[in-house]
């Protein structure tokens, strides 16, 4: 056995085969770690990982979302003379659970936005009728707690999943801010060939680019003018002035399909009241929003009888005359 140790060429070379050994196996482990932190990393922005993280966020984003409405409404409530038990944080709360979580486990199945609207939709228009029931204006603290939620929200998730997110939360901004549910309802008691359907019917699909284009031509004629959350073109202001601006259809055509300009005396004009000021929107900005809608309306009409239209929209650009306002707010 001495004999054998001493006939080895080197010590070293006499381990050398075990030390090559083990580096490899110590290489192949530190390879393995690397490809599995790598796989963990990815699937930190996979829909099904994303959305319990964002569950369990949920609770304070919507906790935080209540201080921000709050703080916006609290003294518009009060100017409104608004009760305070219609206002019930915990009930807004449970909504808001509710529909977000529904939401989250659509989003993790893969779901797109149009099955996320078949599934959620009609119950966010649930939501928003059973609030506006006793007072419209209520809608005004619900359909902003759910925004500023789902704001919150967005901050916390991966950058790659905010844009297929955000669309998801859009469909609840919508149907909370506006009526949809109301308007097909109306659309209903219509005949198909009806002028005032053929026109909802027409311009109903253009809504987002109508908003969109109005927006951009405000903003451009207002370059200085901030609102609460920054100027014009800051996307999170322009997010919610083309929602605003869609909003401000919705209601003609429900004016329109239901013959009756309730729909705006009762709901849209309080709600605007209560919540433009608060916001730093000027009834200058709204006037002209408005008045380049009726011209919108009516450049991607052609063919169609816009004169059934007419009088609801006259009606809402007297509504919003900058000269009302004056001395009153």
């Amino acid at each position: 056995m001495e004999v054998l140790l001493l006939n080895t060429t080197d010590g070293l070379n006499a381990i050398a085969p075990h030390t090559t050994s083990l580096t490899s196996l110590a290489q192949a482990w530190a390879k393995r770690y690397i490809t599995n932190l790598n796989t963990t990393a990815l699937a930190e922005d996979d829909p099904a990982a994303v959305a319990p993280r964002l569950l369990a966020e949920l609770r304070n984003a919507s906790v935080k979302a209540w201080q921000r409405t709050e703080g916006f409404l609290a003294g518009e409530m009060i100017r409104h003379g608004i009760p305070a038990e219609l206002v019930d944080p915990w009930s807004i709360s449970k909504d808001i659970h509710d529909i977000y979580q529904r939401t989250l486990k659509l989003y993790a199945a893969g779901k797109g936005t149009p099955q996320m609207t078949a599934k959620i939709g009609s119950a966010v228009s649930e939501i928003r009728s059973r609030y506006t029931a006793v007072d419209p204006r209520v809608i005004g603290f619900v359909s902003l707690q759910f925004h500023h939620t789902g704001v919150l929200l967005l901050e916390v998730a991966p950058p790659s999943q905010r844009s297929i997110l955000s669309s998801f939360f859009k469909v609840i901004d919508d149907h909370l801010y506006m009526p949809l549910h109301r308007a097909y309802s109306a659309a209903a008691n219509y005949d198909y060939t009806d002028p005032a359907l053929a026109l909802v019917r027409h311009l109903l699909p253009q809504s987002t680019a109508i908003a969109t284009a109005i927006c951009h031509r405000v903003a451009e004629l207002n370059p200085q003018h901030r609102c609460f959350s920054g100027p014009l073109t800051q996307a999170s202001v322009r997010v919610s002035s083309i929602r605003d601006v869609e909003m401000f259809q919705i209601y003609l055509w429900v004016c329109l399909l239901e013959q009756s300009l309730e729909a705006l005396q009762r709901e849209l004009f309080p709600l605007c009241l209560m919540l433009y000021p608060s916001l730093k929107v000027t009834w200058e900005l709204v006037f002209q929003m408005v008045h380049l809608l009726g011209k919108e309306i009516q450049t991607r009409a052609t063919g169609h009888d816009t004169s059934v239209f007419t009088p609801y929209y006259l009606s809402l650009r007297e509504m919003f005359d900058p000269k009302i306002f004056q001395g009153l707010l």
